[in-house]
């Protein structure tokens, strides 16, 4: 019916949508509409500023722009500013401004749509300029079925149609949303959290007998910080296999999972881009800290600066395998020079650091852009730096991640003041204070360093690898 309507306002394959909701089922009632229409499906993270959701919901050049209610407030400040968007809806309850849903659709064929195609994902990922970057693939042109990435998941994951999935993490993340949509196409039922609580995790695992699941590494932290009596007193027999990405789990992590919950961990290595790798339990435990070998079997290049490909153990630029039909890539929308950069004759990389080992596994060893992994979520400096260099006490700034025991990283900032400010307390404050008035939360520095004089090349590039050294005893 959803499909229907957006035909009825004209929307053809190759428009867009963009949704700004939480973790509710109707959440997936727009993604599948989308994808039986041949159009782009833009979720926006629920964490980001009203102006920050502003930017991408008007640079996806959405057509339709869906809110759930319950993010009417921050949805309202900009949806009047989004040139390109001829209709509006609100997912539940009432609106100014939006259509209600269902009530739009009543009286719609159920039946599928004449000239059904598939639609695509267009996530969003900020780039190293700090501006978010839409990361857009070709649609296909095939009719809505099976696609090749579902059938690869069947074959990676062992999905299968009588599987129920959990899924934990917020579904405008690629993972969550990919992972447990293939399963649905499948005939699979997935359960999703509205937020993750570790013990409810462990409950619905139980209650919904759970075979599949997926998480991040903090989430696995939280889980292991659960009382041994509650973490013992649910059934989790059912559980098959518990998929894990997003950020690297430390070793120590890693190993009491799986002593817990036995060699059921599959942990993969991609981007929203592509990619990847896989490794399971038994493979990881021979081979502690690696992401796995290619998943199809294709290989992995570790390149230089120049473009020549590395030795066994040397670390350089991971690439994969790029499509050899130039109109079947990936672009990062409305940016050319990044899609280019991206690029290397037949390859693409995720601009991840790391080597091969004398099997062919994967081993990350860095970021190039220095991005800071926090509880599973990506947090990119420069965004961050760009605001804190507007603050009127800072001469020169740096962030970086450093080491938390349950987050993974957190974000810190070092600060070369301006002459007449006095480090301290106070101005710390201040500068974080201006932080959270200007990004999301979930971006800004949990705390602040002071130094007399960042380390900058005779060039005048940051020496952000000298700087994170200090933080990271094995950088």
């Amino acid at each position: 019916r959803l499909a229907h309507l957006f035909r009825q306002w004209g929307l053809r394959p190759g428009d867009g949508i963009a949704l700004l909701m939480g973790n509710e089922a109707r959440f997936y009632e727009f993604y599948w509409a989308a994808m039986r229409a041949g159009l782009y499906f833009t979720p926006i993270n629920t964490h980001l500023t009203p102006g920050e959701m502003q930017y991408i919901a008007a640079d996806c050049d959405a057509k339709v722009f869906i809110v759930s209610a319950a993010l009417g407030e921050a949805a309202g400040q900009f949806a009047g500013m989004l040139p390109r968007v001829q209709h509006g809806i609100v997912s539940n309850g009432a609106l100014a401004g939006f259509e209600p849903y269902p009530q739009i659709v009543a009286g719609l064929p159920g039946a599928p749509i004449a000239d059904e195609v598939e639609g695509m994902r267009m996530l969003y990922s900020s780039g190293t300029t700090g501006r978010p970057k839409g990361i857009r693939v070709p649609l296909s042109g095939a009719e809505a079925t099976a696609s090749a990435l579902t059938l690869a998941a069947r074959a990676l994951f062992g999905f299968r149609p009588d599987d129920r999935f959990l899924s934990v993490g917020p579904l405008y993340h690629a993972a969550p949303l990919v992972v447990s949509s293939g399963l649905h196409r499948l005939g699979g039922t997935v359960v999703v959290m509205p937020r993750f609580d570790a013990q409810d995790a462990l409950r619905l695992i139980e209650m919904q007998r759970i075979t599949i699941s997926q998480f991040v590494p903090t989430h696995f932290v939280r889980l292991l910080q659960l009382p041994a009596a509650v973490r013992q007193r649910y059934d989790l027999s059912s559980h098959r296999t518990a998929i894990h990405v997003a950020a690297p789990c430390p070793l120590h992590v890693k190993q009491q999972m799986i002593a817990w919950w036995g060699p059921i961990l599959l942990e993969y290595y991609a981007g929203t881009e592509g990619g990847g790798t896989l490794v399971t339990s038994a493979e990881w435990l021979k081979k502690p800290g690696t992401v796995g070998r290619h998943w199809t079997g294709g290989k992995i290049w570790i390149l230089d600066d120049q473009g020549n490909e590395l030795p066994h153990g040397k670390v350089g630029t991971i690439y994969f395998e790029a499509s050899a039909n130039t109109s079947e890539r990936f672009e990062y929308y409305k940016d050319a020079k990044k899609t280019a950069q991206t690029y290397r004759n037949h390859l693409y990389t995720l601009s991840d650091v790391g080597y091969l080992d004398a099997d062919e596994y994967l081993f990350l060893t860095d970021r190039q852009s220095y991005l800071i992994i926090s509880g599973g979520v990506n947090i990119y400096p420069q965004e961050v730096e760009n605001v804190l260099l507007t603050h009127p006490a800072v001469a020169d700034a740096a962030v970086i991640g450093v080491p938390d025991e349950v987050m993974g990283e957190q974000v810190k900032a070092v600060i070369e003041l301006r002459e007449g400010a006095l480090p301290g307390d106070e101005v710390a404050g201040a500068i974080l204070a201006y932080c959270r008035a200007n990004i999301a939360h979930f971006k800004c520095p949990r705390s602040v360093d002071f130094v007399a004089e960042l380390p900058r090349s005779a060039a005048g590039k940051l020496m952000k690898r000298e700087l994170k050294a200090r933080y990271w005893p094995n950088a």
